[in-house]
Formats: C-alpha cells, structure tokens, sequence
C-alpha cells in the first residue's frame, strides 16, 4: 500500500473519529437541554458514566445509519420523492430510539417527538463536521475522487476508453439573454470562465478575459409550442411531430394530454420511437437524468416516462437510492428542503408586502413544490451525473429544472431566479471538477429547452381567464368570479361590439339553450380550444354557424395577438384584430399579417402546427408586446412560455469549441428535431455511435 493510500486511510479514521466526538457532545448538549431526553438513570450518574453512555450512544447511532440506512431507502423506494424528504427526520429519530435501547450502559432514554429533533441535530452537525475537515485538508476532496474513481476502473477491469464522453446539462427555462445578464453580472463564474468571459459592466454583454474560451455560445428558436415537453421531445428522441402545446385535448381517444403526466409522457414517448424507428440520442450507453423522457438509455433515475412503469424494468427510482443510502445525503437535503420552504415563504410575504407587480399567488403547496425542485432534485441529478462520469458512461443527459420553477413564480429576471443560478452555476463547477477525476474524458454541453417571457397574467390585466372569454363569446354564462379592471373595460366593450347584443356585468347572459361547452386548456400564453362533441378539427365556417360571434369576440380581444383556425376554403386561416384574416399558406417573414410583431419564423412555426392531427379547433396566442418583450398569459404565472413571443422561444446551446459548429456561420439553429441532429452530430464526433432501436432489437435477438 503506497503512502498515498496509507494518508487517505489515516484520513478517513481520524474524520470518523473527529465525527464521532462531535456526535457525542451534541448528544450531551441536547441532553441538558431537552427535558424529555436524558443520559443518566433516575438516581443520577456520575459525568464519567454520562460521558460514556454519551460515547456509546453517538458511536450506536452512526453504525445503525451506516448499515440500516441504505436498506430502509432501498424499501422506500416506491415512496413519492417528497415524502421520502420529509420521512428521513422521522427515520433518524427512529434509529436514535433504537440506538438507546440497544446502549450497552441501558441509561438513554428519550420521547419519541424529541428522538426526531434529536436525531436530525445530530446528523447535521456530523455532516458539517465532516464537511468543515474536508474543506480544511486541501487534498481531502481530490484523494475522495480518485479513490471513487479506482473503485470503478477496478470494477470494469481497468482503465475507461479513450474516446470522450459527453455531458449534456439541461438549464430548463434559461433564456439565451438570460444567461448573458447572468454571465456578464458575475452571477455564473463557472460559465463566464468557460466562455472565456470576465465579469461585465454592460447588460447582456460578454467581455472578454485574458484566458480563451472553451465553450461557443448559440441561440437557437423553438416551435411553436416553447415547452420542455415539445422541446425534449425533439430532442432526445428527434421529432417533436403532433405536440401542439403543453396539455391538449385528443378527440379520437377523448383524453387530455400533459407533457408531465407520466402516462402522457410514456405515450408522447412511444409515438416518438415509433415515427423515427430508433431508441433516442442515448441509446448506446447512455443516462438519463430527471428528465421527461428516457432518450432510449437504459441507466435511468428520476424520468416522468418511465415512472408509470411498474415491475423489476422501472429504474428511474434508482437515482434516489444512490443518494439517499447515504445518511449524511439525506440530512443535508432535508435540512436544505425546509430552509428553502420557508425561503420561499419569506420571499413571498415581502413580495405581498412591498405589493410588487406582476405578482401571482404563490401559497399553498408550492413552497414545498418549490423546494422539491431546486433541492432535491438538483441534488440527486447532481449526484447521478456524478456517478455517471465515475462510471465512464458514454453520453449523459441530465435536466435541472430549478430556475423554471422559480422564475414562473417571481419572473425570469426576479432576484429570487437570480440566486438560483447562483446555486446551479455552483452545481456545474462541480460537475466540471469531477470530469477531471473520470475514467475518460467528457465534453460538457450545457443548452436550455426555452426561455420564459415575462409578463402579468391575463386574469390579471382583464379580470377574466380566457376560459370565461370563450364562453362569453359563445353567449354561455360566465361564473361571477368575473371582476373590473381599468384595462377590463376595454375588453368588455370588444365582448359587446362582437356579441352585437348588451352584456351584463360579470357576463351573466344566459342563452335559451345550452350548445355543447367548449374544452379551453392554456399553456403558458397559449392557449387550445376544443369542441369534444363534435369528432373532427372543427372549420372555422362550422364555428361561425354553431356560435357567430366566437371568433370576432377572440381576435379582437386586445389580449389576444392572433387565432389559428382550420379553414373550409384555406385550409388553415390566421386571424387578427380589425377583420384581419391570412391563408397559412401565404404566410412569410416578408407578409406575416397578424404575426407581425411574433418576429422572424412564426409563419413557419404556425404552418407546421397547422399540420398536427390533434391541433385543437382554435389555436389562440395571446399579445405581445415587442418592445418591452411581454405576454400575457393563461395561466396564473408571471414568467411563462408555450407559445410565441419574446424570450420565451429564444434557448441557447453553449458547446466545447473542440466540437463542430451548431450551424455555419450566418445560420441560424430552427426546431428541437434540428438541435436533436446536432447533438448526434457531436456524439459521432466523440466516438459515440447512437445505434438505432431496430438494431438493438436485432442484436438481442442474436444474443
């Protein structure tokens, strides 16, 4: 054993034993301090004695989580990921329980709520104790990786190819400007180094540092529907074909489809393999990680498409055993969950408070959703890619979806969204450092699936969704919850020109019968709107006769930018204010009519929804505003995307200069399928052949 190793040996003992000591005086602490836990007998003991029992208690309790632990996650494992963060406090207090009755002193004793605080005090100090040594010793983190790192070139027999593997790091709902602001504003010093960019005094701006870049950076534009769903889909599996929106409704089948329903996913997924005949981008030796859809790898943790699997082949839970088998780990997170809970809450309440504008409700459960999605996700995502470079996988595709959730919230440029890039650019510098440590060396790709556009709510700005805008339009009553605002008047008064009838304040016209209710589903400022009796994409000529005043209603609507609608006459026809009507097919960057202010590829973006079979009977887009760069949207968020307008439809793709360029110079990058392409393009380049599902099927078979 060499004296590298004997140091790291020696390392390891007196961390554990520096740990244990920690543990120990917490424990005698809390018990002067807690009265239903105690360290003594009834009749007292003398300090020796508590000292010991104190000892005994802390070194019991370190054992038991070190080898109950991973067995209690691994039973846990069918347990919904956010009730796994809160059980871990209630788990550590039962194994501190545990740990006192099994003392060889037999003097500990404590009440079940106390073990819990107890417990979890414990586990926090140890952790942090163990982490303040690792900091303090300068080799510490090194020698940890290269020891995890020689466990698995032992495991495979040796040492990792030499072709490099590739990282690609989703950024879900970073905007391509966006990260500029970030990059330039000293927010994100890991990308800025990357891109051989110092921090900056202009807005938007990437100065340049004295060291090179490694990294190009590219915008590219999405579809129409500028949502991780249609994105992902693209591009993990190549076509995104028949994805109008993030929830729509299918009439052949009479079911809603949402992107992040995983049933929805797994059918989205299906459809996806069988139009393009292969597995997806990751398909030979590949991982995916938190994602929506599996891109065909067979290494799988936290993936929405696979998650309504059941039986031995769902793997996507597996990330969570990988993380949370360490109890350390999953102190950590949970400490991180609650302090981010109640972040949240404080953020809010000062948003409330200062009445800042826009502003969404943000009470409830999503505090809790919030803290799921920049917590603990990001860290078993973070710790799957880790394990995936140690392992020498080929091509990892990871999502880390912190940034959209909050930024929906408190808007993409928000303080709040800020820190969060903060925290991910910390999780990247990371990722990077390991790389270093990999059996192989890896490329690192970091790109975006959309933007998000920021904006007021169209609840907001009018007093009414555009649910009840439909309704008024189709002279069916609209529910009372209808309420005035200054810019509500506008629209009421464009409700009563096109209805060409008076109506009552908060829509109270009631027709003599009741036609068949309309089915409205918004995504983001997109919004769908669909006829469920009738079996077919309805004609706007059929519209017209079942309710006349429906589309003039909608297209004059001053928070409404265009309408899409199928056409007897022109097969696909937009509409616009003041009588505006455009064929699809006469649409152009050049004549884009209604879709003037959506900027360059609209028209194309549109056509080509005009062509999905389950396209809903109206397509409605909301306004937008060019220069200020807002939507409004249909749901209840201030920073949004899912249709055209501003960032929204503006990601980025930041690649090593070592690969080829995304496009030659003057082009421009169109389409999720079209960065689907370039991502294999890359892969090719590294030695990584993506084999398609048919001859995978024919190897097995072989096999």
């Amino acid at each position: 054993m060499g004296g590298g190793r004997w140091r790291s040996v020696l390392s390891g003992v007196w961390r554990s034993i520096t740990v244990w000591a920690a543990s120990t005086v917490t424990m005698l602490v809390l018990a002067g301090v807690l009265p239903d836990f105690q360290l003594q007998s009834d009749t007292g003991d003398s300090a020796t004695r508590i000292a010991l029992t104190a000892a005994a208690g802390a070194g019991v309790f370190g054992l038991l989580s070190s080898l109950v632990w991973p067995l209690l996650v691994r039973a846990l494992l069918l347990v919904p990921a956010l009730v796994l963060g809160l059980l871990v406090f209630f788990l550590n207090g039962s194994l501190l329980l545990i740990a006192l009755r099994i003392n060889p002193s037999g003097r500990g004793e404590a009440a079940p709520e106390t073990a819990v605080v107890v417990a979890a005090v414990m586990s926090a100090v140890a952790s942090a104790t163990g982490a303040a040594l690792a900091v303090r010793d300068d080799d510490a983190y090194r020698r940890r990786l290269y020891r995890l790192a020689d466990r698995r070139r032992r495991a495979t027999g040796g040492a990792g190819p030499s072709s490099p593997g590739t990282v690609f790091l989703q950024l879900d709902g970073v905007g391509h400007d966006v990260l500029c602001e970030a990059v330039a504003g000293g927010l994100m010093p890991t990308v800025a180094e990357w891109l051989g960019a110092g921090p900056g005094t202009g807005r938007g701006t990437l100065p340049r540092a004295g060291r090179g870049p490694t990294h190009r950076l590219t915008s590219w534009r999405t579809d129409w529907s500028s949502q991780t769903g249609a994105s992902q889909l693209g591009i993990l599996h190549g076509t995104n074909h028949d994805v109008p929106a993030f929830r729509w409704y299918e009439k052949d089948s009479g079911e809603v489809m949402v992107c992040n329903r995983p049933s929805s996913a797994a059918e989205l997924q299906r459809r996806a393999v069988e139009r393009t005949g292969e597995g997806g981008l990751l398909a030979f030796d590949g991982a995916s990680r938190g994602n929506l859809f599996s891109g065909g790898a067979e290494q799988l943790a936290l993936v929405l498409s696979m998650a309504a699997r059941r039986g031995p082949d769902n793997r996507s839970r597996a990330g969570y055993f990988a993380y949370f088998s360490d109890p350390a780990n999953a102190v950590r997170t949970a400490m991180s969950f609650v302090a981010e809970v109640f972040r949240e809450i404080g953020q809010s309440t000062r948003a409330r408070l200062g009445k800042c504008r826009p502003r969404v409700k943000r009470g409830g459960l999503y505090p809790f959703i919030r803290a799921f999605a920049t917590v603990v996700e990001r860290d078993v995502v973070v710790a799957a890619v880790i394990g995936d470079m140690l392992a020498g996988r080929a091509a990892v595709y990871a999502d880390l979806v912190a940034y959209d959730e909050v930024a929906h919230h408190s808007g993409p440029r928000s303080r709040d969204a800020q820190r969060v890039l903060e925290r991910l650019d910390r999780s990247l510098a990371l990722i990077a450092k390991v790389a270093e440590h990999a059996p192989r060396p890896y490329r690192i790709v970091l790109l975006s699936d959309h933007g998000q556009s920021p904006g007021e709510t169209f609840l907001t700005r009018y007093g009414l969704t555009l649910g009840d805008l439909v309704r008024a339009g189709c002279g069916l009553p609209v529910p009372r919850r209808v309420r005035r605002t200054h810019s509500g008047a506008e629209a009421r008064s464009a409700v009563r020109a096109a209805l060409r009838r008076p109506v009552e304040e908060g829509g109270q016209y009631r027709p003599s019968h009741r036609p068949a209710e309309p089915l409205v589903l918004a995504s983001g400022n997109l919004g769908l709107v669909s006829f469920p009796d009738v079996p077919h994409r309805m004609s706007r000529e059929e519209i017209d006769r079942r309710h006349p005043a429906l589309l003039s209603t909608l297209a004059n609507h001053p928070g409404v930018g265009f309408v899409l609608v199928r056409s007897e006459e022109h097969g696909g026809l937009v509409l616009g204010a003041h009588g505006a009507e455009v064929p699809v097919d006469e649409l152009s960057d050049e004549h884009p009519g209604p879709l003037a202010d959506f900027g360059p590829g609209a028209a194309d973006a549109v056509r080509r929804t005009h062509g999905f079979p389950h396209t809903a009977d109206l397509m409605v887009n909301s306004w937008y505003d060019p220069e200020e760069g807002e939507v409004l949207a249909f749901e209840e968020q201030i920073g949004s995307h899912g249709g055209l307008g501003g960032a929204q439809g503006r990601p980025f793709l930041m690649s090593p200069v070592a690969l080829s360029a995304p496009v030659e110079d003057g082009g421009e990058l169109v389409g999720a399928e079209r960065v689907h392409h370039v991502l294999r393009r890359w892969l090719r380049e590294s030695d990584g052949p993506q084999v398609p599902l048919t001859a995978r099927r024919k190897d097995r078979r072989a096999a």
